[in-house]
């Protein structure tokens, strides 16, 4: 067996955790009955591999296909590939033996999930914090981030308005903002939270919008003077909910389908809508659902940003994900390369740039299918090809892909990953406006 013997050591808060796996469920007894079907990740690992052949690719590719006690970050598909796997306990010598078999190099990064998720424990809220509680040094449930909106726009009403879009699936509201300082500015689009366990973007997406509430630096007011903003920190309230109520690391909305539950909300927009690098299967992690726009929460933004594109001259979209430290741009399902690609190419490494300067993280920029992996009907390609936003990217915020992180961050990282986000707000947006995106009315870029 060629299992590498340094595996990466447990820390205090530390979550690494991806796509969501059928979890052991909890069986603590009568005494904690009300805690009984949370799903649970005792002695669940995670392996990074790395795959050398065509005969290793298979393999991993059968395996995730025949068995749901594995869950893959990304999918097997080419050789020379890094590939994270989680895998249930009662799999472990079952993959210790294919990767002896087939002579699979790796390592273990972590031996029990379950531990870093009761160290996280530590660091939420409880429901019902009052919003005058809100900070960036916890995580909070779905109503405190709603009403720490309210109570943002009662404190600023010249320039917060709130925008309760329509109902989700389980009937929870679609919550943002509209920061506007002065008539005429170009707007940002911001969306954060469309995979529910990503708990770190919604955290980001609340602490940009306080920074330009409050900070007096003046590339930050520059910013929030000359730009109007709308967050929206959770559009996917269901999926959001159930990571703190049920199972940590749920992605997808709530919605039955047969047997499953559930679309991946970032495969449901109309852009090459269940092509590659999205699933038909109704149970897979990236169920792309029954047709385009199938979802309540996808079709309400959808309609916002068709409504609002032109009158409220919306330029700059940004999607908010966690993670692989990634600064991405059209398109997720073709190499085709888009009309002002060298400009994205440079906006993005305008923001990497600011991103290291600030706390030395390294993040990659370049096209969504050039970075990450193929995808199809994700937002991003979306409001770049169908509602003519030029300037469009997807964020996939800490750890780096070999992180123990994952895609939860201890609490203790919200403050610096905002800050290092704001950064590169800053510099993208600066570097967009000397492109000439944001001047006039047949600006540079129109698409």
């Amino acid at each position: 067996m060629r299992l590498l013997n340094h595996p990466v050591q447990l820390a205090p808060l530390i979550l690494a955790v991806f796509f969501g796996i059928n979890a052991c469920i909890a069986c603590d007894g009568p005494a904690s009955a009300a805690a009984s079907n949370k799903a649970r990740y005792d002695q669940f690992r995670i392996y990074r591999v790395f795959l050398e052949t065509d005969e290793q690719v298979g393999i991993m590719q059968q395996l995730e296909n025949r068995s749901d006690s594995y869950q893959f970050m990304g999918h097997a598909r080419q050789p020379n590939q890094n590939l994270s796997i989680m895998v249930a306990p009662q799999k472990i010598a079952e993959i210790s033996d294919l990767m002896d078999r087939f002579q699979i190099q790796g390592q273990v990064l972590l031996y029990n999930i379950q531990e870093l998720i009761d160290a996280q424990e530590l660091t939420v809220m409880p429901k019902g914090t009052a919003p005058e509680q809100f900070d960036w040094t916890h995580y909070f449930h779905l109503d405190t981030i709603h009403k720490w909106l309210d109570l943002q726009a009662s404190k600023y009403p010249e320039l917060l308005t709130v925008i309760p879009l329509q109902a989700s699936y389980e009937r929870n509201l679609i919550k943002g903002v509209k920061l506007s300082a002065k008539p005429g500015n170009t707007a940002v689009f911001v969306e954060c939270g469309i995979h529910a366990r990503e708990w770190i973007s919604p955290a980001v997406c609340t602490y940009i919008l306080n920074q330009l509430l409050t900070s007096q630096a003046p590339e930050v007011r520059d910013l929030a003077t000359n730009f109007d903003w709308f967050f929206f920190p959770v559009v996917n309230p269901d999926g959001y909910k159930y990571t703190f109520d049920a199972d940590r690391f749920w992605r997808k909305n709530r919605r039955p389908y047969g047997l499953c539950r559930g679309v991946d909300l970032n495969r449901n927009f109309e852009s090459n809508w269940n092509g590659i690098g999205a699933s038909s299967d109704p149970c897979a992690y990236d169920f792309a659902g029954g047709s385009a726009a199938s979802e309540p929460e996808t079709q309400v933004i959808q309609n916002f940003v068709k409504q609002n594109a032109q009158s409220a001259r919306i330029r700059t979209y940004f999607s908010m994900h966690s993670y692989s430290q990634l600064i991405m741009f059209p398109y997720g399902y073709t190499t085709d390369r888009v009309d002002n690609y060298a400009d994205l190419v440079a906006i993005g490494e305008r923001g990497s740039e600011a991103i290291r300067n600030t706390h030395g993280k390294q993040y990659l920029a370049g096209a969504m299918i050039e970075t990450i992996y193929p995808s199809s009907g994700d937002s991003v390609d979306w409001a770049y090809a169908e509602c003519g936003v030029p300037v469009a990217y997807t964020f996939e915020l800490r750890g780096p892909p070999e992180s123990t992180n994952m895609f939860i961050l201890p609490a203790e990282e919200i403050v610096p990953t905002g800050e290092e986000s704001l950064a590169a707000y800053v510099a993208m947006l600066g570097e967009a406006r000397k492109l000439g995106y944001y001047d006039g009315v047949a600006e540079k870029g129109e698409l």
